[in-house]
């Protein structure tokens, strides 16, 4: 699954071709007794056959499900996951054709989200089928079987579509819905004529009935667990490409297919790409990607077997908006959903616990794919800020291991976070990097055939690494997956002799809110260097390590940053680092970039060390580093609220160091320019127009006025950075402007994008109307509640006030396995002391004990961001004052 609002900016080492290994048998069954459930184990599926009938005018929809079983243990009841339906009939038998007992009665626990069924005489062990009719809600947000409200071409539209992971498959199928009772479906449904549906499998066969509907029939899936079913229905259109023996599919709604071509040119790069890599060929016949309208607070693409599911904003390419950075979301959405099909659909976590195993692994091979097929866009350099990403959140105290304790429903909805996914893909690189790109790769393959179909823990793949790299790596990856944390390396004071350099590392622990914290222990891979010179490869184990490196001058300890942690440089080694800052490679001028600026608010170093890098930052570094640097200080003008006199200062030195690399982008992208410069150049104007430099706002809003009669005033790369500046800088008859703009358009996609910018106002008044607006149907059904998390950008405190003021309307808005993070989201980006006592009395009304982790990270945020307020600004504030002029 692709999350919301995470970053997609990641990468591993590229993997080289290794022997393909032979296709074994799946994981034993006898795993089973290891495996959490939250059901009786006396019986398992083995196949579903579901009949479905939606009426999506009625929002409901009728079924029966005929699933084949086996009974384990003695038993006169059988229970299964249910959630919102009802039951009209439910009876077994020992076979086809065999005498049907029928349920003597039926339980339904909504609480627990369960239905068991009782029969008079006792199932004794052996196979059954288990006939069940039923009824069922289809909802508005992405959570079961859910419709979505759309304008095309100015008429009004609905469209069906399925989303299960991690626990609402049990919304439109009673089932054993976990990740370890794999089972195969064979799915038909009834659908209104001339509409298109499409589920996992082919259609078999498509009937016409007395009424004037179609009976659609799909052929039977492979093994696989629930959560990765899927169904949709609506007024599609369909572009196919063989790739592989694979026939491979963009759906969208009617109009829109010319903006999937990139996304279906993408899936055949990547299929070859993955079919090679792993060793087993993609097993289905056909892989769709369903291009849906709307947006979900909690995902942006989800994995269903051989029928993805994504958000048309994170794939298509409408070629009146698209930018670079469009083009590369809709290759890492593919890239990412499809490595799925491997990690994740073939081979799945035996329970959530082990979710990293299909997140992690799927953002590693995301990352590692897009700079192997698009070198051009330097991905590699990404790799920094999917390791920051990570450790912001590892770095407090309410983190957990990457691999974690998983009990409830509500535990596993929350596990979808940062550590799971950008945490994993960070140890993986760096563990790839320990053993070797072609052992690991080795290792992934036998992984991948031996447990094709199964399910698995951590330590099947450990396991299968170890193996091929014949080198010792369960202990390091125990200790980077099984406790929470950041390692710290200090790097104390080198010295240099006949023409080589000794330095002395000693393993600590990065934290943010626990400065007395007692470090943990962890085995660390390093790759050390002087600058210039060879790499060196050590392992700090015991707290302590010394290097021999070859030649004299500025040590370079992560070079390559592919480890996971942070480096702190004793002052005088930071000094002759930062001095050779121009002669490193650009990965290592990022490395050092993110690691002195955590470290300066941590307190664990001057906070100004980031401004004096980015000072004598020399004007033609890449353009990633002056996006680190431009990203870095906008986030600092964000923390500076309320201090106008001091915001200032900020503001003055932003300008001065970013308005020269802006004249030298400049506003029209030259011809043949580098992608990263387009990217740079949408940064620049974002960020130079929220610390208010005059040139910038002037012909955004010159642009801006003179787009209503010159198209090309807008040009697709400055639309959305122009837009945004707009947007945060509007006066009430600007705002209506852009209002009346979203009511008009008649593209889903473009219209979602211009409500969503009617939250970015600075001002308050017009941020409490966009408020008012989302709760209104106008936004339409998924909009609303994005519009209050953009308010909530500038601001938090009122956005939060007013989702919890109505908060019954809110939880309509939010999907369901949302509601317990969308809350937390809002307010946790406040810097007022008030707000914690807020959120706790939220977590108090609202929430179980297991779903209060992202309250307690919104907490511990809001307290750190306090601390960094009233400790390390100031220091920010003296060497304003004295670099002023």
């Amino acid at each position: 699954m692709q999350r919301s609002l995470i970053s997609l900016a990641v990468m591993a080492l590229l993997g080289l071709s290794a022997g393909a290994p032979t296709l074994v048998a799946a994981a034993p069954a006898a795993k089973a007794a290891q495996v959490t459930t939250q059901l009786p184990r006396t019986a398992v599926p083995t196949h579903y056959a579901l009949s479905l009938t939606p009426d999506a005018a009625n929002s409901s929809f009728s079924a029966s499900v005929t699933i084949a079983l086996d009974v384990k243990q003695a038993t006169s009841s059988l229970t299964l996951q249910a959630a919102d339906l009802k039951f009209s009939a439910a009876a077994i038998s020992a076979g086809p054709g065999k005498a049907l007992q029928q349920s003597s009665k039926i339980d339904v626990d909504a609480d627990q989200q369960t239905a068991t069924f009782h029969f008079a005489e006792s199932l004794k062990p052996g196979s059954y089928q288990l006939k069940l009719d039923y009824t069922g809600i289809i909802g508005t947000q992405a959570s079961g079987l859910f419709s979505l409200d759309y304008d095309n071409g100015g008429v009004k539209k609905r469209a069906l579509y399925t989303q299960f992971e991690n626990s609402d498959a049990r919304r439109m199928i009673p089932s054993w819905d976990e990740p370890f009772y794999k089972a195969t479906f064979a799915l038909e449904a009834t659908i209104p004529a001339g509409q298109l549906a499409v589920s996992n499998m082919p259609v078999t066969s498509t009937s016409k009935l007395a009424d004037g509907r179609e009976l659609v029939r799909f052929a039977t899936s492979p093994k696989m667990s629930t959560y990765l079913l899927f169904f949709g229905v609506g007024e599609f259109e369909r572009a196919t490409a063989m790739q592989d023996g694979v026939e491979l599919g963009v759906i969208t709604q009617k109009g829109t297919l010319g903006q999937a071509q990139f996304a279906l040119d993408s899936s055949r790069d990547v299929l070859k790409e993955y079919n090679d890599y792993f060793g087993v060929k993609y097993p289905l016949p056909k892989l769709d990607n369903i291009a849906a309208p709307g947006r979900s607070q909690f995902f942006s693409a989800m994995e269903n077997w051989g029928a993805i599911f994504t958000f048309e904003n994170s794939i298509l390419l409408d070629p009146r908006v698209a930018t670079q950075s469009d083009k590369e979301v809709s290759f890492l959405v593919a890239a990412h959903e499809m490595a799925h099909q491997w990690f994740g659909d073939l081979v799945t976590m035996a329970w959530w616990d082990d979710l990293w195993l299909n997140e992690g692994f799927a953002s590693w091979m995301e990352s590692r794919t897009t700079d192997r097929l698009h070198p051009e866009w330097n991905w590699h350099l990404r790799a920094v800020d999917t390791r920051d990403g990570a450790m912001a959140r590892d770095a407090l105290a309410t983190t957990h291991p990457v691999v974690q304790r998983i009990a409830t429903v509500e535990q596993a909805s929350q596990a979808f976070d940062s550590i799971t996914y950008s945490k994993g893909e960070a140890v993986i690189r760096m563990l790839e990097s320990y053993v070797g790109e072609d052992a690991w790769r080795s290792g992934v393959r036998s992984y991948m055939a031996r447990h094709a179909y199964g399910n698995t823990v951590s330590d099947d793949l450990w396991r299968e690494i170890e193996k091929a790299a014949r080198k010792p790596i369960t202990a390091i990856a125990h200790d980077f997956t099984l406790q929470p944390g950041v390692p710290l390396i200090r790097v104390a004071d080198a010295v240099c002799k006949n023409g080589k350099t000794t330095v002395q590392l000693t393993q600590g622990e990065f934290s943010l809110d626990q400065e007395n914290k007692k470090p943990l222990s962890w085995r660390v891979p390093v790759i050390a260097q002087t600058i210039g010179g060879t790499t060196v490869r050590a392992l700090v184990s015991g707290g302590k390590a010394s290097m021999t490196l070859p030649g004299c001058g500025a040590v370079l300890v992560n070079a390559g940053q592919s480890g996971y942690y942070r480096t702190l440089y004793s002052p005088k080694a930071f000094s002759t680092l930062a001095a050779d800052f121009a002669s490193m490679p650009t990965i290592d001028q990022l490395g050092l970039l993110a690691d002195s600026w955590a470290l300066g608010l941590a307190g664990h170093m001057p906070a100004s060390g980031f401004l004096d890098l980015a000072a004598n930052a020399p004007a033609d570094a890449a353009p990633e580093v002056w996006q680190r640097i431009a990203g870095v200080l906008a986030g600092l003008h964000g923390r500076y609220e309320g201090q106008q006199e001091q915001r200032a200062a900020l503001e003055r030195f932003t300008r001065a160091r970013l308005a020269p690399v802006f004249a030298r982008v400049g506003w029209t992208a030259n011809k043949d320019e580098a992608a990263t410069v387009a990217n740079l150049r949408a940064t620049l104007i974002r960020v130079l127009g929220e610390v208010g430099d005059p040139a910038v706002i002037a012909e955004a809003n010159r642009r801006y006025a003179a787009s209503a009669t010159d198209k090309t005033a807008l040009p697709p790369a400055l639309r959305r950075p122009v837009l945004g500046v707009i947007a945060a800088n509007a006066d009430a008859a600007t705002w209506e402007q852009l209002h009346a703009a979203a009511k008009a358009e008649q593209s889903s996609m473009i219209k979602a994008e211009l409500y969503n910018l009617l939250g970015a106002a600075d001002d308050k008044a017009l941020a409490q109307r966009a408020l008012e607006l989302a709760l209104t149907d106008e936004p339409g059904a998924t909009a609303g509640a994005s519009i209050i998390s953009r308010v909530a950008g500038n601001h938090p405190d009122l956005a939060f006030d007013f989702a919890i003021a109505h908060r019954e309307q809110i939880d309509k808005i939010v999907d369901i396995a949302s509601r317990s993070r969308y809350f937390p989201g809002l307010g946790g980006r406040s810097s007022d002391p008030a707000m914690i006592g807020k959120l706790r009395a939220y977590a108090a009304q609202y929430l179980r004990a297991e779903a209060q982790g992202d309250t307690k990270t919104a907490i511990a945020s809001i307290e750190y961001r306090i601390k960094v307020r009233t400790q390390r600004l100031p220091q920010i504030d003296a060497w304003l004052k004295q670099h002023a002029g």
